[in-house]
């Protein structure tokens, strides 16, 4: 069976209903909104930040350094992993992209080695991805199975997926694929300010699908996954799938802006090279049909309602 496939773990560790949650990246975008809904469930969460502590939830680490106290592993029931540079700033210079890869593979490494080496490791780690590990698939419906794509991210999420599995068998590993995450901030608010300023219209083509989700889904796909029994690589994206033109134009529509200044596919790859060919002209129809099979039920499934949220409107 190959590395990256789809199986069940039977063999996890059962836990209470609260459980102690040790969460790296907790301060960011995604990572925020998925604390506020771990500690409304009733668990209690450690954040792992690289600062001096400020309070009683929080735990240095030095994932550059592959340093974490061990204490910190021991006393969790599952840890979450969010960390990475975001591939959102541009441009990818050289060295931003080495940012991207390290800051992923270094912060995974650490915490999967320290689960491998815990004498109570915790039951589950789950660690962040991304759909960038397909890479531009026109006209495929892509699932858990589907193959590597080419290009710079894939080989980035390739890299940070391995580093996840240096936890098992310790722990059930998942590596959660994500997209484009809508919510308050966030890139919502980078493309509805582009709106604002008139700058909404067709990217490329238009027609390459973007695989959204809400913020609030995102982070309850997460929850989803620490009682289920899924383990490898699973998608998370929003059940109804859109094109890049779907959602600038309802982007544009909320905040009451014209769609329609086009920006050519050969403007956007000279301006932005990779970023512009893997953030903005891939198209990858991700399917989330796995979560759903295995009970997750979103909550958000309409675009323009989402967008609205996440625009305020």
């Amino acid at each position: 069976m190959p590395d990256d496939a789809q199986t069940k773990a039977p063999d996890a560790r059962p836990t209470p209903d609260a459980r102690h949650i040790l969460i790296s990246g907790a301060s960011g975008f995604i990572g925020t909104e998925l604390t506020r809904q771990l500690r409304q469930a009733g668990h209690t969460v450690t954040k792992l930040v690289r600062h001096a502590t400020h309070s009683d939830d929080e735990r240095m680490w030095d994932p550059d350094a592959g340093w974490l106290n061990p204490e910190a592993i021991e006393r969790a029931d599952a840890v979450i992993n969010l960390s990475g540079a975001s591939i959102s700033r541009l441009p990818w210079t050289l060295p931003y992209k080495r940012v991207i890869l390290e800051s992923r593979v270094n912060a995974t490494t650490t915490l999967a080695t320290a689960i491998a080496k815990a004498k109570n490791p915790p039951a589950v780690f789950l660690s962040g991805s991304a759909v960038g590990y397909y890479g531009d698939r026109p006209g495929e419906v892509l699932t858990e199975q589907s193959a590597m794509g080419e290009g710079f991210l894939p080989k980035v999420v390739d890299a940070w997926e391995r580093a996840s599995r240096l936890a098992a068998p310790a722990a059930r590993v998942v590596t959660v694929r994500t997209g484009v995450v809508l919510g308050p901030g966030g890139l919502a608010g980078t493309l509805g300010l582009i709106a604002k300023l008139g700058g909404a219209g067709p990217l490329g083509s238009g027609t390459q699908h973007w695989p959204w989700i809400s913020l609030h889904d995102e982070a309850a796909g997460f929850r989803h996954l620490l009682d289920s029994e899924l383990a490898g690589p699973v998608n998370l994206a929003a059940p109804h799938p859109a094109t890049a033109a779907e959602v600038m134009r309802t982007i544009a529509a909320e905040v009451h802006r014209p769609y329609w200044l086009p920006a050519p596919a050969w403007a956007i790859k000279g301006i932005l090279a990779d970023a512009g060919r893997e953030l903005i002209l891939s198209d990858q129809n991700e399917s989330s049909q796995l979560l759903v099979s295995d009970g997750f039920a979103f909550r958000d499934t309409d675009l323009r309602a989402t967008v609205a949220a996440a625009l305020g409107s």
